[in-house]
């Protein structure tokens, strides 16, 4: 897990609940674009309250992978709806107790799921100085034994406007995914992969750009040194921005803030928890009901703020935490159900890898942040262009076996041939 930090603030869910906007930037050269063959539909999605029963789905799914994401006295950073996005384009193609795994953590059907999301990001606003956008791709290998169905394509490109790619999965489709990821992340994630391994059959990406001024830009004398203290009373010097905001934040075990950004259209959010109490353990009582009330009923009360200036980045790989939410057979090679996206070919095909990385500055300017989640889906076997070729020319075993029980009826060995 690779991360960097300067100085450290609890804002997280703010970022995870608005960096989305519908956006198509990033076009391989080197893979074969197919969207000219599955246009996206006009969708008639279900009318969605946005606040509504829906969001506190969004809201329980977001702490919990928080609270499975954090390390005691690691920086964290995660964007629960990025992944949610990669997640959801992936059980388009689920079925059986794979779906139903799914649902249970995301707390919603699909079906609500890509409504939901859907609607949340036409509605989101962007302008001159707050710049949000979201892209999705799905790449699969070219390969005449993979046939991708059509059903899970459309879907995706109805609901999330994802862009497909069939491709080599080589060196260069290494390098065009991860130009795809920079592209639509402003270069703030400059790649999401390390390789291509040998049996993956599919990516489907998520990528994410904010970039939002303050509303009020704090001015020099606002500016500061300062120290930020450590859990273990270690002290950082820092840079703190002070100001006085007008939206108190209280939920018993921290108190905070809002900090609205340019036409006060997105915002940023700080708890912060009370003396005695470490984050880990305020982190572990957060529930996704509790933190909705906690901003929903933000108090109009002068409060005076400093914001330690810092820049973040946070990679991780999502297996154990995505296991422990209860999405467990699409990683089993075995039981994964993965039949929406294509029939079996040469193995079950499973998610290999789910990959998460994420970047933040603030400053006394504003905010930028990106974030990118790469599903990896890979067959039981390696896809494999030619038949493998298999000479018994040297000394072997054999067997001759019953094919009700594949028990040897016979076993032996040819060292030599007269």
């Amino acid at each position: 897990m690779k991360k960097r930090m300067i100085a450290g603030v609890f804002g997280f869910m703010l970022l995870a609940s608005t960096l989305f906007f519908l956006s198509d930037r990033g076009v391989s050269a080197q893979a074969a674009d197919l969207m000219s063959g599955v246009k996206a539909n006009t969708v008639n999605a279900a009318v969605v309250d946005l606040a509504g029963g829906d969001s506190g789905a969004i809201a329980n799914f977001a702490v919990k992978l928080l609270q499975n994401s954090a390390v005691p006295e690691e920086n964290t950073l995660v964007s629960p709806l990025s992944v949610l996005c990669a997640l959801a384009m992936t059980a388009n193609g689920a079925e059986g107790a794979t779906l139903a795994q799914m649902e249970d953590a995301f707390g919603l059907h699909v079906p609500e799921l890509n409504d939901y999301l859907h609607t949340y990001l036409q509605n989101l606003p962007s302008g001159d100085k707050y710049k949000v956008s979201v892209a999705d791709s799905i790449w699969f290998r070219d390969d005449k034994n993979l046939t991708v169905k059509k059903d899970f394509l459309q879907t995706n490109a109805d609901y999330y406007s994802a862009s497909i790619y069939k491709a080599a999965f080589d060196e260069t489709t290494l390098k065009d995914i991860n130009a795809w990821v920079s592209d639509n992340t402003d270069g703030m994630i400059e790649n999401i992969l390390d390789e291509i391994p040998n049996g993956a059959i599919m990516y489907l990406i998520n990528a994410l750009a904010f970039d939002a001024e303050w509303a009020n830009i704090y001015s020099e004398d606002q500016v500061r040194d300062g120290a930020f203290t450590t859990e273990s009373g270690a002290t950082r010097d820092v840079e703190m921005m002070y100001n006085t905001e007008h939206r108190y934040l209280e939920d018993g075990n921290a108190t905070g803030f809002v900090k609205y950004y340019a036409d006060r259209r997105y915002a940023f959010a700080a708890l912060l928890p009370n003396e005695g109490v470490s984050v880990a353990d305020y982190i572990a009582s957060l529930t996704g009901d509790g933190l909705m009330s906690t901003l929903n009923n933000a108090q109009d009360v002068a409060v005076e703020t400093a914001i330690p200036k810092f820049e973040s980045e946070y990679a991780v790989e999502m297996n154990d935490i995505l296991k422990a939410m209860g999405i467990t057979d699409a990683f089993d090679a075995d039981s994964a159900d993965f039949t929406g996206i294509s029939e079996p070919v040469n193995g079950n095909i499973f998610i290999s890898r789910v990959l998460h990385k994420t970047y933040i500055a603030v400053d006394e300017k504003g905010t930028k942040a990106g974030a990118a989640t790469a599903v990896e889906m890979l067959c039981g076997s390696a896809l494999l262009d030619e038949p493998p070729t298999v000479y018994l020319d040297r000394p072997f075993v054999y067997l001759l076996i019953d094919c009700d029980t594949n028990l040897p009826i016979f076993i032996g060995t040819v060292t030599d041939i007269d």
